[in-house]
């Protein structure tokens, strides 16, 4: 459930960077860095959008193809999908060539973000949208705290990193810094939102509840993400730049 949570979010608010910035019914050029399974470029693709997703992890990749090859037609020729490396989007793509670039759950795995973030901006149209989604360092501490580990909430707050769902130590990121990078790299902050105040410790075995339910939960877990201090205590922080 924590996954339906997360890709509802940053679809809504998404949309709203959208639709506040271009022409109902404008067909966009999007590039999806990190795109995993594909669930936001499909999503984009049925809006009539162009999408080109980019992935490095062959079991991703084959995941992301075996869903596209059951949409229709019409769908499939929108997208196109590349094997590669966020770090890389020079030798695949040429500069300017995107309306939106997408980096979602990406970023943690870079040795060098800024880099990466910067590269991302050349591939934006002047007056593009920069979506990234990162886990949000400033509240680390939230989840083992809200869990009851006690010794898990004191490490956190001295640390900058955390151990992923598959075992791997990551890396977090600040808001202040983020917000350094994208007015360096011209693609300074437009909009943000937190993703999953309340519904972060929610177990990954645990299916979706009922869509009524589940509806209430988004339209809480929404407001939130929007909302001060709760927003600032997110697990995830959705960023939006837009290119100058």
């Amino acid at each position: 459930m924590r996954n339906v949570v997360r890709q509802e979010l940053v679809s809504r608010q998404l949309d709203e960077q959208l639709t506040s910035r271009y022409p109902v019914g404008q067909r966009l050029r999007v590039l999806d860095v990190g795109m995993g399974r594909g669930t936001q470029t499909l999503r984009l693709a049925r809006a009539g959008h162009t999408v080109t997703g980019l992935e490095s992890d062959p079991a991703m990749m084959a995941s992301a193809r075996e869903a596209l090859e059951a949409e229709p037609a019409g769908i499939r020729e929108r997208v196109t999908l590349v094997e590669g490396d966020g770090l890389e989007t020079g030798v695949h793509f040429l500069p300017g060539g995107f309306d939106v670039v997408l980096c979602h759950g990406v970023l943690m795995y870079a040795e060098e973000p800024d880099a990466m973030l910067a590269g991302l901006a050349r591939m934006l149209a002047p007056g593009g949208l920069l979506s990234v989604l990162v886990r949000n360092a400033d509240a680390l501490a939230m989840r083992p705290g809200v869990a009851g580990d006690w010794a898990g909430a004191l490490d956190a707050f001295d640390s900058p990193s955390y151990t992923n769902s598959d075992g791997r130590t990551v890396r977090a990121d600040k808001l202040s810094a983020l917000t350094a990078t994208l007015a360096g790299i011209a693609a300074p902050l437009h909009a943000w939102y937190g993703v999953r105040v309340f519904s972060d410790n929610i177990s990954n075995d645990v299916e979706p509840p009922p869509a009524a339910e589940l509806e209430r939960l988004l339209a809480a877990e929404d407001r939130a993400g929007r909302t001060e201090p709760y927003r600032s205590v997110a697990t995830l922080l959705h960023l939006c730049g837009v290119r100058g």
